[in-house]
């Protein structure tokens, strides 16, 4: 099958560049003309997905060639992008950037080649003149068939950018796209993860509107659009979910737990489960009648008095869990589950305790190996997967092998019939049969109180 998805990858010279900013910036332009936006973001991040799907109203999905095989992945672009007038796709990293220090595998590079997608490149102007032009250089004849159709500088100023456009669009025959002044009144905050999140950011729709206005001032929104219409048509096969009984899933969504892949939790509603959300900060117990539990990512760590206070929901999940609730825990969803975060007391329902290392721990792709039967697999099944924390567990599980590209493994996540408890996060489009796994587990569940 193929499709026509207008669409453009905006990629950057490097984090840090300001990717994230004139993503944004652009997002709210097109909204702002009334055209329908599509978002998406290259790897495995959670946050910036979050900006995203704020400026758009709509979820904004992740294209990780990790996570997915190329067919699956064009299958995602295609199937999130098929009713937007335009998408942008955002890179991670810098463009060549990939899974490993010398390789592009996984990198934004790569999901162009795969997606045959047009790409702008930002690049920092910032205290920097006739080098932007070797900066360009260098990245278009770094790799080949580089993809990249134009440039757009940040942190510019009106000046430099009119001396450097024409000397760009002479020397490497393609096109300048604009510039961005540096604005520091839409700065956006950091923190050990990447961004703050969007839910964080004090005054983030007067910021977007700021940033919106001056884009329609310094960027060559029409020209952008021209070349997000010029994209060639996604080629793919359908990724089909086999349909399932309706079970009802309790999902952990607030600011303590966002850390969800919008795509992997739309497969279990394809299959037939019904997302229940709930806040394990303010709610004093899980939902009604339900026959799974999802406790994603998140920043916990940052609202320990307030889960640890909530003592009514940290006895609703253990006491749900000991009657054998089928539960998935990722990274902060199952630090939650642990007996204690800095000394806080939490659920309760996993032995060990959670620590801050003051760095990142086991951090990056991994592939999940099972060594045993559980709730998503049976033994020597896998899952593309993906670590980033800076927390660590004295009881961190043996259930999986975590092995990385570069041969390193070691024993991770808590697993039993009716539970997968571990900092690796995964997707279930990476492999659809854990889903599967994890829906027939709350089937039986469901039944077992007939």
């Amino acid at each position: 099958m193929q499709t026509h998805i207008p669409r453009l990858i905006l990629a950057g010279t490097n984090s840090g560049c300001g990717k994230t900013t004139m993503v944004c910036a652009l997002l709210q332009a097109l909204v702002n003309r009334g055209l329908k936006t599509g978002a998406f973001k290259c790897g495995p991040d959670y946050i910036d997905p979050m900006f995203h799907s704020r400026i758009i109203g709509a979820k904004s999905a992740n294209l990780d060639l990790h996570f997915f095989s190329p067919n699956t992945l064009r299958y995602l672009l295609a199937k999130n992008g098929a009713d937007r007038d335009i998408s942008i796709i955002e890179g991670v990293m810098g463009y060549y950037d990939g899974a490993g220090l010398t390789t592009t595998k996984g990198s934004t590079y790569e999901v162009a080649q795969v997606t045959d997608s047009p790409v702008v490149l930002v690049v920092g102007a910032k205290g920097a003149s006739l080098s932007v032009l070797a900066t360009i250089q260098g990245f278009l004849d770094f790799c080949p068939n580089s993809h990249i159709k134009g440039v757009i500088l940040n942190q510019c100023t009106a000046m430099t950018f009119t001396a450097l456009a024409s000397e760009i669009e002479k020397r490497f025959k393609i096109k300048s796209f604009g510039f961005l002044p540096s604005i520091p009144e839409c700065a956006l905050e950091s923190r050990h993860l990447g961004l703050v999140t969007a839910a964080e950011v004090k005054n983030l729709k007067e910021k977007m509107r700021i940033l919106a206005q001056q884009a329609e001032k310094t960027l060559n929104i029409d020209g952008l659009i021209g070349l997000a219409n010029s994209a060639m048509p996604v080629e793919y096969q359908p990724v089909l979910l086999p349909p399932k009984e309706s079970v009802r899933i309790a999902v952990a969504r607030d600011k303590a737990f966002c850390f969800y892949y919008e795509d992997s939790l739309e497969a279990l509603s394809d299959m037939g489960a019904e997302l229940i959300p709930f806040s394990p900060l303010t709610d004093k117990t899980l939902p009604d009648n339900i026959h799974g539990l999802y406790l994603g990512g998140g920043y916990p760590e940052l609202y320990l008095e307030q889960l640890g206070a909530n003592t009514e929901m940290l006895q609703s999940i253990r006491q749900a869990m000991e009657k054998g609730l089928p539960c998935i825990a990722e990274c902060g969803g199952f630090m939650y589950l642990t007996k204690s975060i800095a000394g806080v007391p939490m659920v309760g329902a996993l032995e060990g305790e959670c620590f801050n290392t003051g760095k990142l721990t086991r951090f990056g792709y991994v592939t999940l190996q099972a060594k045993k039967d559980n709730l998503l697999c049976k033994a020597g099944d896998e899952i593309a997967a993906h670590e980033f924390h800076h927390w660590d567990c004295t009881a961190p599980g043996d259930g999986f092998t975590a092995k990385k590209p570069t041969g390193r493994q070691w024993a991770c996540a808590v697993s039993t019939k009716t539970l997968y408890a571990g900092y690796p996060h995964f997707h279930f489009y990476s492999n659809p049969a854990f889903a599967e796994g994890f829906i027939d587990t709350c089937i039986k569940e469901k039944h077992r109180h007939d």
